[in-house]
Parts: C-alpha cells; sequence; structure tokens
C-alpha cells in the first residue's frame, strides 16, 4: 500500500475531495433502458431479466411466497440467530431514530409536526459478486419502523438466503430483477410490479445511473457509488487498521481505503500488515492498488482537514478525536469498532452516502420513509398578534391578495372582540 508524505499527500487529498462519479458509456445505455421499461413493461423487463439477471423463460418475475418460506426453512440455524439478532439491533436503533411528532402553543397559535410514513418504497438488494443480505435488512427495517405500508424488494439472481431473511421480515413483494430496468420497473410501474414512492439501496454503476434518470418522477435516497473506508489515527492498533482497509476493499475494485496518520513508522507497520492481509484476495489487492493509500500528515489537526475534505462513507477515528469530525457518512470509535460491524450488525445503517455526498447528508434512516407535515393553527388572537406583520410583508412583495386574505380576518376579528367588550 502506498505511502504519501508531505505536498504530494496535500495534492491527493484535493484529488479526493473533488472526486466525481463518472457515468461517460453508460448514461446513454440506461437511458434506453429506462426509457424501453417505461414504454414496454413487463416485456421489456423479462427481455434485460433474461439477459442479465439469469431469469428462465416462462420463469414469473415475482419470487412466490411458498418459494420464500421454504427458503426460510432451509436456512441453517446459524443463519437464523444471525438473522434475528442483526434486525433486533437494526430495529432497535431505529425506534430511537424515527422522528417525533408535537405541538407548542403560544399567543393564540398552536404549531407542530405530524410524522406520515410513505405509502410504498421499492428496495434494490445487490446480487452480482455478492448477495447483499445485509443490504435486505438495513432498507427493509427502517421502512417498516416508519410504518410503510407495502415494501417490495428488487434483487438480480436473488439468493436463498435473501429469501430467507425476507422471510423472516414478512416480505412477500420479491422480485428476480436486478439493474437499471428494475429500478425503471419500481419507478413507472409494469404489469407485474408496481410503482413506488421511493427507491433506496446501494447498486452498481447502472443502478445508480438509472436512479438518478427516475429522480424527478420517483423520489430516491442517494446516489451510492464504490465502497469507501477512511481512518484517522495516531495510536490505533497496526493490525485492526489493516484489516479493515482491506475488508473495506474488498467490496470493490474501485473502493476506497485511505489511512491517515501523524506517525510515519504507524504507516510503515499499516502499509505491511494490509499487504499481507489482502494477498490472497484478488478484488481488494486491485482495490488497493488503485485507491488504497496511506497519508503522514504534519498534525492532528491537518489530518481531520484531510478527513473532512475527503468526507468517506466509513470514517474510524480515537474518542477524544470525535469533536474534530464534520463530515462522515457513519463514525466509528477505538480499535474494537470494526467497520464491518456497522456493515451488519451495530444497528446504525449501512447505506450511506458515497463520493463526498457526506457533506450534506447522513446514511439511510427512518427519516427516509416518512414525512414530517407541519401543522398550524392560528386562532383570531393569534392572527390579531401577528396580522400586522404579514400586511407588511405582503406590501412589500406586492401580493395584495394575500394581504387581503389577512386584511378580512383581522377586520372579523377585531369586531367580534369590540362585541364581546361591550357585551
Amino acid at each position: 500500500m502506498r505511502i504519501i508524505t508531505g505536498k504530494a499527500a496535500a495534492a491527493s487529498v484535493r484529488k479526493m475531495a473533488e472526486r466525481a462519479a463518472c457515468y461517460t458509456g453508460v448514461e446513454s445505455a440506461v437511458k434506453r433502458i429506462v426509457a424501453d421499461v417505461r414504454r414496454h413493461g413487463d416485456r421489456a423487463l423479462r427481455k434485460y431479466a433474461e439477459r442479465w439477471d439469469r431469469l428462465s423463460p416462462g420463469q414469473a418475475l415475482r419470487v412466490s411466497e411458498e418459494d420464500i418460506d421454504r427458503a426460510w426453512a432451509s436456512a441453517s440455524a446459524g443463519l437464523k440467530t444471525s438473522l434475528r439478532t442483526a434486525a433486533a439491533n437494526i430495529r432497535r436503533f431505529c425506534e430511537v431514530q424515527k422522528p417525533k411528532q408535537w405541538t407548542r402553543s403560544r399567543g393564540g397559535i398552536s404549531l407542530g409536526q405530524i410524522v406520515r410514513p410513505l405509502d410504498s418504497v421499492g428496495c434494490y438488494v445487490p446480487g452480482g459478486r455478492h448477495p447483499l443480505i445485509s443490504t435486505l435488512l438495513m432498507t427493509v427495517i427502517p421502512a417498516q419502523v416508519a410504518g410503510v405500508e407495502t415494501i417490495r424488494i428488487v434483487s438480480p439472481n436473488v439468493h436463498l438466503d435473501v429469501l430467507a431473511a425476507a422471510a423472516m421480515l414478512g416480505v412477500r413483494g420479491v422480485y428476480r430483477v436486478g439493474g437499471a430496468h428494475s429500478i425503471a420497473a419500481m419507478a413507472y410501474g409494469t404489469e407485474s410490479i408496481p410503482r413506488v414512492d421511493k427507491i433506496v439501496g446501494p447498486g452498481n454503476v447502472y443502478v445508480t445511473v438509472a436512479k438518478k434518470e427516475v429522480a424527478f418522477d420517483c423520489s430516491i435516497d442517494f446516489l451510492a457509488g464504490p465502497t469507501e473506508g477512511l481512518i484517522v489515527t495516531d495510536t490505533g492498533t497496526p493490525e485492526f487498521i489493516a484489516a479493515d482497509l482491506a475488508a473495506q476493499a474488498e467490496h470493490d475494485p474501485d473502493a476506497m481505503a485511505v489511512f491517515i496518520t501523524t506517525k510515519r513508522d504507524l504507516a510503515d507497520r499499516v502499509a505491511r500488515c494490509v499487504d499481507a492481509m489482502a494477498a490472497g484476495n484478488a478484488v481488494a489487492r486491485e482495490s488497493l492498488r488503485k485507491r488504497g493509500m496511506i497519508l503522514v500528515s504534519d498534525s492532528r489537526q491537518q489530518s481531520f482537514d484531510w478527513a473532512n475534505a475527503i468526507a468517506a462513507e466509513h470514517l474510524t477515528i480515537d474518542h477524544k478525536d470525535i469533536a474534530l469530525v464534520r463530515n462522515a457518512g457513519s463514525i466509528f470509535i477505538g480499535d474494537y469498532s470494526a467497520q464491518a460491524a456497522g456493515d451488519y450488525a451495530s444497528g446504525p445503517n449501512h447505506v450511506l452516502p458515497t463520493g463526498g455526498a457526506a457533506r450534506f447528508r447522513g446514511g439511510l434512516s427512518v427519516t427516509d420513509f416518512v414525512k414530517a407535515i407541519s401543522v398550524q393553527q392560528v386562532s383570531s388572537k393569534g392572527l390579531r398578534r401577528i396580522g400586522p406583520t404579514i400586511k407588511t410583508l405582503a406590501a412589500a412583495e406586492g401580493l395584495r391578495a394575500h394581504k387581503n386574505s389577512i386584511r378580512i380576518r383581522c377586520q372579523r376579528a377585531f369586531a367580534g372582540r369590540a362585541r364581546s367588550s361591550h357585551a
């Protein structure tokens, strides 16, 4: 793994901070696929699924409830226990995270918010290089906690363990499709897959571009690119640091794995450890060769200036440094907070912003599946109190009808008050 110091390290940080997803050569193909599915429905969807998702001719697009139940029945006892444990931890975190309804009243005006779930969501569960059972848990459970009534899952070449997780969570709408065509199907609806209000979950570049393409017609969570792991410490255990770098690198040949420290001797030890750990892992080796690096900074403050500029998906730090973090998808504190814990079972979501998007949002959460709707009730007393302010502002904007809507009410309110006082 490369160790970079001085001006070269600073230049590497600038390059990472300015990183942008490159979709050249993909966008035109995705546009054609999305348009085809939107126009021709199941006929186009099946064509692409048979070509890329191993769907057999004549095989149903939707997985039968019997097949879902059989997947759970055939799952090993160990897998069932692990699924239940991970699900319980994720659900517990989501329950605390759920936004609350509230009301406050003052001076004749009552204000508040009500929280309502989306009606339907579609969860994309990758099934290419690895069947990501954990992604099913991370996308379905917050939707369930939010109260979403209809949850549908799409997954290419859907794996038995993915079906087992769906069965455990009680999700019955599972479809054997993936890629850009599945995103189009959920966004616009086909004969087999009804449209949804929102699409969530990570995928490959085709899935990401398809989400971008449909985003004006169907809500999405965000555009998630290749995995990013960043570690900043001067005191961490070299083997632990290296293990996390290798773990995030094995997700994808384009994954980013970066370690920042002020200690050159620690950098050297981590470099040796990570090279050894990735030796038998072709994907991790390629990722570390392309986007893996160790940056040696001049100070703790510079380390976090760099970390905040990179705004990585996963960030591991020491406890004393949490106040220095401004940008991260998810934070892991200390030697024993393995980033893989967040990927699977600690509770917080693993669907996280990449490509610098952690500068303006966090990971997937219950709030992605609800609407916080503002509520206001103004009494005659309250309108008398704020009426002059509204009329002045409306007049300044030249909106006479707005001003009049307040004026006629205030006249009635003042007249009623006068009658009450005479009585």
